[in-house]
Order: C-alpha cells, then structure tokens, then sequence
C-alpha cells in the first residue's frame, strides 16, 4: 500500500508499505476523510518526538472498515466509522485510575504516527476496534464529522477541565482549529464572557459565531493587561491555553482571577521548560490552578461528540476552510498546515465520499 510518512525529521515523502496485519480485537480501515494536524508539523519540523524513520502520518479520520478481526463484535467491513486520534489500550492500570489516553506511559493513548503508522496511508490498523471506533451517522457531511476525532474532542476537553461555573468568564488564548473548538465547548459548558484570542479574519467569525462574546488582539497591546481591564482589574474565572508558544503560559496565569482553572490543551513541541510567572502566580500561592490533558479518544466520547454535531449543537464543519479531494492531495494540504497562509483554520482531504 501507499502511504504519506514522515522519512526523516525535516523530510516528508510517500513510502510503499506492505497492508498492516491485526489482530482477533481489531481492525483495518480504509479513510474516506482525512485531515493534517498541527501536531503532524511539529512532529516532522520541529522533532517534538523524536527521530521517526519512514513513519506514516496522520491522527485524524474517517474510514469504511476492510477487514475485522474475528473477536469484534459491532463492526463489519463496509461500516463508516469516525476514528478517534486517541486509541487507548482499554485492558490497563491507566484506564481503571481514569486516565485513559496515558496508557502505557505519557500520551501513550495517541499511536497513530508516534509508536505506529497513521492514517494517512490506503490502510491503517486500529486497535481494539470495539471500543475504539464510532458509527459515523450519516446526516453529518465529511468535513464536518472529521473535526471530531481530535479538534472537537480536544477543545471539548480544554473547556471540560476548565471547571467553568455557569455564567462565569473564560479566556481561549489562541482561537485555530482547537482553540475554536474550545470556544464551542465553553459556550456549551454554561459560560458567560468568552474572551477569544486572535486576529486572522476567519477565526474571529467562527468564534464569533461558536459564541465568543469579546475579541482580543495583540496588536492592541498586551494580552492579559486587556483582558483583566475588561474585567474591572478581576481576570476571569477559566484561562484556555490553546495555541502559542511557550511565553502564552506568562499571559494564561496573568489573565486568571483566584479560584480558576488553567486548562491547557497546547502541545508544546518545543524546548526543555515552560514559564510560569512568579509574580502573578502569587509567589507559588495565587489560588491559580493547571490542569492539563490529552484528549480523550475511545468509542463512547466520540459517539457523544457526534451527537452534538448531529443534533446541532455546533457545527464544525465552519472550520473547513480548504477541502481538497483525492488521497494524492494529502502532501498539498498537510504543507498548507505547515505554511498557515491567513486564510487558513483547517484543511481536509475527502478520499471518497461515495464509499
């Protein structure tokens, strides 16, 4: 089969691979949608995990079952199912203490394109297929359905650990795909105030639109100088840090009030420390929180998310802003990730929506 791989770190090219093999609880999938994350780019630009020599990419799909192993139950080949990122090991000490995406050690939940081939290639392998696959409902489009498997459920997270209290003010520092996704989240978590964190044009119409209530620019001056003005010298109640490099960490504890949660859903690919601000973090003592997470994948948190979709909640397909079609446009959209003209918030590949 052919697939889409990271060669090297820096080098990206399309590698022949025989078809994964799996085993009696598995299954192998065919995509129909896909999309490139930002994660894929710090992956192969900036080395965040490593070496990985000829490693398929891709966390983020749907697919059409091929083949199931002889153990699996809900699922037969030619069944659309949305494919979460995260793909735990569901027999483990990590899921019975609740902490289903670290199976096996830190992040371990996420395979896909870190221990194993990912989904861009014309097969992949998913593990425990039972619970780890979703029915794709079929009254949700394709570009909308592939934000689930990890902008949505992700985001979803960011505003979950957040421990938002209803009506209460939010700061989402960074509104891309995820930080977007976490303005949905926020809104439906019962916030009040929604500060959004951005400046491209696109962006700022879908948080508008996902329920941001107020905009905030850098270029007006400082981030969390801003936001604890609007808030009568206060800061808020929940800080989502979504995007930005490590310095976004000073702004997220600056903006929060006593009593919040920081909730961080930023994968920071890059350096050996973050910073914390001394000052604003009351010396060590402010009453300001972090919680931190990788998003939760299995069966049961994907057919929730769909739910929301399909009952029309929100919509995420507002965030498929490039949709290209056919597999050979993996390479053209994954590279549009990597050079995130203004325009952009999410590209996504349909590889056959007649399947």
């Amino acid at each position: 089969m052919k697939g889409f791989a990271m060669k090297k770190i820096g080098e990206v090219g399309w590698v022949e691979k025989d078809k994964p093999d799996y085993g009696p609880y598995d299954a192998l999938v065919k995509p129909i949608a896909l999309a490139p994350c930002t994660s894929d780019i710090h992956t192969v630009w900036a080395g965040a995990i490593g070496e990985r020599t000829d490693m398929i990419l891709g966390h983020e799909a749907l697919g059409v079952i091929a083949e199931v192993g002889s153990e699996v139950k809900d699922f037969k080949p030619g069944d659309k199912v949305i494919v979460p990122a995260i793909t735990p090991d569901w027999y483990s000490d990590a899921v019975q203490r609740g902490f289903s995406s670290q199976t096996g050690g830190p992040l371990s939940g996420w395979k896909f394109s870190n221990f194993k081939d990912g989904v861009f290639g014309e097969y992949f392998h998913v593990n425990v297929a039972d619970w780890n696959l979703a029915h794709l409902p079929e009254e949700i489009p394709l570009e909308a359905a592939v934000m689930i498997p990890d902008m949505l459920t992700t985001g979803f997270m960011g505003a979950e650990n957040a421990k938002i209290p209803m009506g209460g003010s939010v700061a989402v520092l960074g509104i891309g795909p995820v930080g977007l996704s976490a303005v949905a989240g926020a809104q439906l978590q019962g916030a009040g105030r929604i500060f959004a964190v951005g400046t491209r044009p696109n962006c700022v119409d879908v948080a508008k639109k996902y329920g941001a209530t107020d905009i905030i620019s850098y270029k007006d001056g400082n981030t969390a100088d801003q936001i604890v003005e609007a808030t009568d010298g206060e800061g808020v109640d929940a800080v989502i840090v979504a995007g930005g490099n490590s310095n976004i960490l000073i702004d997220a504890v600056n903006t929060a009030r006593a009593g919040s949660v920081i909730s961080n859903i930023n994968y920071f690919g890059e350096g050996d420390t973050l910073p914390i601000p001394r000052v604003g973090w009351g010396f060590g003592m402010a009453d300001k929180d972090f919680a931190t997470g990788l998003c939760p994948g299995g069966r049961v948190r994907m057919e929730n998310l769909a739910d929301i979709v399909k009952y029309g909640r929100m919509d995420p397909g507002l965030m498929a802003t490039h949709v290209f079609h056919g597999f050979e446009k993996i390479e053209e959209a994954l590279l549009l990730m990597k050079d995130k003209p203004r325009d952009l918030i999410k590209p996504v590949v349909i590889i056959d929506e007649n399947l």
